[in-house]
């Protein structure tokens, strides 16, 4: 609420700059202001927003451990818990109290009284925080407006804020993905300490549990997972690509408006679908229909297996290939289908030999989306494709996959002092790297082709 009051604030200082400026512009000659109106109100609205917005954030993160502090101090020095654990207990019990909930037991009178302390500290806080936006936010909102002025360069201030601004947003999305590749890494390398790291890439045999006779500590062979989840993969691909490309381009270069604009978002449907849903789909439905088809035809095909699930994990990403080839189609310049077809040309030969080359970058991106998406797909591999770590190139079997694997080893209580857990982090940072080596080749390829038509 507070920053809804903050973005609305915003929008008021705006307005009220925007109309200043522009009585100002009215009364001095035309070009006679350094900035636009629009940018001197843009320059009141972060000054009127950005301190109270940054206070908020700071607030947010400190507060609650001042108010901890401040409780744990009221207690009595008899009863103060030692340890980290029973701190953590006794500060659950105190906030349950002042939130109203209760407790388990009788709450001692010591416990009470850091309730109705804690609830008089996070009221006294909060008050304080709307206290401070608020003159944080009628403060800047005034030394903004008397900056007011002809000469005042509002637009290079404003422009030189949003590049820092999106800078910053550059910034988060590398540093996040640093973060991800550190912490895994070092995961990673305190399960090599465990398992040799030829065994775990070279390995054929995957029972990561450990064994009460020999004192082991499993099996971590990566083979099987790896060979199941490029099987699931591979299949659906190849159902996917076909019928997404083929689909993009019938509704760019063959259909009229109005299929275009009823068909597109109809597809884009099955992108909103939860991944759950296809995968009971995948086990109820299209498993007992392919293994009723493959006793007909003399082929045994399980319910759960790499061919259930390739082909529902297909269908769900059709719209990501279809929606990715429509857009990069439609890039395609006119005049290259216009000169091919004043060549004599037919449409079919255009789009086979003109706009499909000008436009495979794009597609690449596209198949490197939809090959990314099935790789790290889980709940559909989790319920259609069984779980048998076997290395095998049979797609009516049962596969075990990566991301599979992830959750099996995180599922309940886990102990990350042994490989049983941490063998999970190896398997994301692998998927990590084969996604990175995927993304170093498409790019490889993209420049490649695209030189053709610069």
């Amino acid at each position: 609420m507070l920053i809804f009051f903050v973005l609305l604030c915003m929008g008021g200082a705006y307005h009220v700059a925007l109309h200043r400026s522009k009585r100002m512009a009215l009364q001095l000659k035309r070009g006679s202001m350094h900035s636009q109106p629009h940018h001197h109100a843009l320059l009141v609205a972060i000054w009127c927003g950005a301190p109270a917005l940054i206070t908020l954030l700071l607030w947010h993160f400190f507060t609650p451990q001042i108010i901890t502090a401040l409780v744990l101090q009221h207690i009595p020095e008899n009863i103060t818990p030692l340890s980290a654990d029973a701190t953590h207990a006794l500060l659950q019990r105190v906030t349950a109290l002042a939130s109203g909930y209760g407790v388990i037991g009788d709450a001692a009178p010591y416990e009470q009284e850091a309730a109705q302390q804690f609830l008089q500290l996070q009221q006294l806080a909060t008050l304080a925080n709307i206290s401070l936006a608020a003159v944080l936010m009628l403060t800047g909102t005034a030394w903004a407006l008397r900056r007011i002025t002809p000469q005042a360069q509002a637009r290079l201030q404003v422009e030189t804020l949003m590049r820092w601004l999106l800078l910053s947003c550059s910034a988060v999305a590398i540093l996040t993905t640093l973060g991800i590749l550190v912490s895994m890494l070092g995961e990673t390398l305190r399960f090599f300490s465990f398992v040799p790291p030829l065994d775990f890439f070279l390995g054929t045999e995957w029972n990561p549990v450990f064994s009460s006779t020999t004192g082991g500590t499993g099996q971590y062979g990566l083979l099987p997972l790896l060979s199941g989840t490029l099987m699931v993969s591979v299949i659906a691909l190849c159902v996917a690509v076909p019928i997404g490309l083929m689909t993009a381009i019938y509704l760019v270069e063959y259909a009229p408006s109005w299929c275009r604009t009823f068909a597109k978002p109809v597809i884009e449907v099955l992108a909103g679908i939860p991944t759950i849903v296809y995968g009971v789909f995948a086990l109820m439905v299209v498993g007992p229909f392919l293994t009723g088809l493959g006793a007909y035809f003399g082929l045994s095909i399980r319910a759960t297996s790499a061919l259930t699930a390739g082909l529902v994990m297909g269908v769900m990403i059709v719209p990501f290939m279809s929606s990715l080839s429509d857009d990069v189609l439609s890039q395609v310049p006119q005049a290259l289908r216009d000169g091919s077809l004043g060549l004599g040309a037919t449409q079919s030969e255009t789009i086979l030999k003109v706009v499909l080359p000008a436009a495979l970058p794009g597609i690449i991106g596209a198949f490197l989306l939809a090959a990314s998406r099935a790789i790290g797909e889980t709940m559909i591999v989790v319920l259609a494709a069984g779980n048998s770590p076997h290395l095998h190139g049979n797609p009516f079997e049962a596969v075990a996959t990566v991301t599979v694997s992830i959750v099996n080893q995180l599922t309940g209580d886990t102990d990350f002092a042994g490989p049983q857990s941490l063998v999970a982090f190896a398997l994301g940072f692998t998927l990590f790297i084969t996604t990175l080596a995927l993304n170093v080749v498409a790019l490889y390829i993209v420049r490649k082709f695209s030189e053709q038509y610069e």
